[in-house]
């Protein structure tokens, strides 16, 4: 016999599928934007691994020469990015969901038997949980993000402005100004949305269809005998 169990509220569903869309415009339009000072690499000295990007990758992709669309799109897209966010935080603080999603004491020992586990290294099966000690962290990690991607997104948008209100603008290090280092942090946040996105859909695939439904419809299928990882469940058996 099995049961349905709500996973997930309309909330944190709503939140999850606004961002989805919201974000890749967000990549896009940056990519648009950073076409025109494409400044980045990866490589030593005069020496480069990669550049980011290719002049192959502007032109397959219809993506040079666009800097005013991918400003435009940016700034209105970056509104309903920040609200849809704040949002989300302060449901999870005044629901008390925030328990379940941000890291604990143990959280790094969770994480590290998750990585383990995934690896096929370890092979004692997982605790149930709504979010185990690798997605406390990665979550927690991308709100972080978030916060992050708009603070320095308003400093390379208006350095003169904000100067006052964002003090990290008059830092120099290493010689590079405040701007420079804003704009060199959120380039490399939104590589790091980049990473998560696609670890993400590896985990959801790796996870199968009833992790999927639960995000879309907020219940999934469990055996009738497993413990809610939930602290009030609405079940149902089916």
């Amino acid at each position: 016999m099995k049961r349905l169990e709500k996973k997930h509220s309309l909330a944190i569903r709503w939140f999850h599928w606004v961002n989805f869309p919201v974000l890749f415009v967000m990549v896009w339009s940056g990519i648009l934007i950073y076409w025109a000072n494409d400044v980045y690499r990866i490589g030593i000295g005069s020496w480069t691994l990669f550049k980011f990007f290719p002049p192959a990758f502007y032109e397959k992709f219809s993506l040079a020469f666009r800097l005013a669309d991918g400003m435009a799109w940016h700034f209105v897209f970056a509104w309903i990015f920040g609200i849809n966010g704040l949002l989300y935080v302060l449901y999870l603080l005044f629901s008390g969901e925030w328990r379940q999603l941000f890291p604990r004491r143990e959280t790094l020992r969770e994480a590290v038997q998750v990585v383990l586990h995934d690896l096929r290294i370890r092979k004692t099966p997982l605790p149930r949980a709504k979010f185990n000690g690798a997605q406390r962290i990665a979550y927690t990690g991308v709100i972080l993000m978030g916060f992050g991607s708009l603070l320095t997104g308003l400093a390379i948008y208006k350095p003169v402005q904000t100067a006052g209100i964002l003090p990290f603008l008059s830092l120099s290090l290493w010689g590079a100004t405040g701007y420079e280092i804003s704009r060199f942090v959120h380039f490399w946040l939104t590589i790091g949305f980049c990473g998560f996105f696609l670890i993400h859909v590896a985990q959801v695939a790796k996870a199968g269809w009833n992790n999927f439904r639960a995000m879309i419809t907020g219940y999934e299928i469990v055996p009738a005998e497993t413990e809610s990882p939930v602290e009030s469940p609405a079940a149902t058996r089916v």
